[in-house]
């Protein structure tokens, strides 16, 4: 399957041959190629831009991730604690578990510069709190955000002239070099549902 480039970390717990497994996944900053296993369920959560975990900065795990040790079907170990694994149904559930017991954190700058607010704060403090939380630049988290968009407003057949407007990119290869480094695609394939699977919510017409 295609790895889309992506700029939130998250909680991925799957079972294989008779295996639990719970990782925690980092942002990625390009396109890559990601096996599947086969028979794998997955159940996982994908946690908003500013949030990290406590016990593992997020710019430990960009491009990368860590699976945590001693998991089993019922329960994994995460700070130096047991959670019950989340299903479906209850992921909500556990997230608040982990924000109340101080396990999630969250940088209120990050989320005030993301709503478009100018925090009273120098640049260098803005763009030092962005990385520590995120383990982007902001100029990295809008490139991917962006590219994720136009794929899905191509997929949904809109043309990539209009792409490039909506999207203030400079140009249609302009849009295309972010496609190949953020999506993995290209326009023609993005427009005709081609090139595999990809992962990434997207609806065709």
């Amino acid at each position: 399957m295609t790895s889309v480039a992506g700029v939130r970390w998250g909680l991925v717990f799957y079972e294989q041959d008779g295996r639990s497994h719970a990782t925690v996944t980092g942002p990625e900053t390009r396109t890559s190629t990601a096996p599947v296993p086969e028979g794998a369920a997955f159940t996982g959560i994908e946690f908003a831009v500013g949030t990290s975990l406590r016990v593992l900065p997020t710019p430990e795990l960009v491009d990368g991730g860590v699976e945590l040790p001693d998991t089993t079907r019922r329960t994994f170990r995460l700070d130096g604690a047991r959670w019950q694994t989340p299903t479906a149904d209850d992921a909500e559930a556990l997230v608040e578990r982990l924000v109340d017991a101080g396990i999630v954190v969250r940088d209120p700058l990050v989320a005030e510069v993301l709503r478009g607010h100018d925090p009273a704060v120098s640049g260098r403090t803005v763009e030092r709190r962005f990385r520590a939380a995120t383990g982007l630049t902001r100029g990295a988290v809008r490139q991917i955000e962006r590219a994720r968009t136009a794929a899905e407003l191509l997929a949904a057949g809109v043309t990539g002239a209009d792409v490039v407007a909506k999207l203030d990119y400079f140009d249609e290869p302009h849009l295309a070099r972010a496609l190949r480094t953020y999506v993995g695609r290209t326009a023609g394939q993005l427009r005709d549902g081609a090139g595999g699977a990809i992962a990434l919510d997207l609806v065709s017409v």
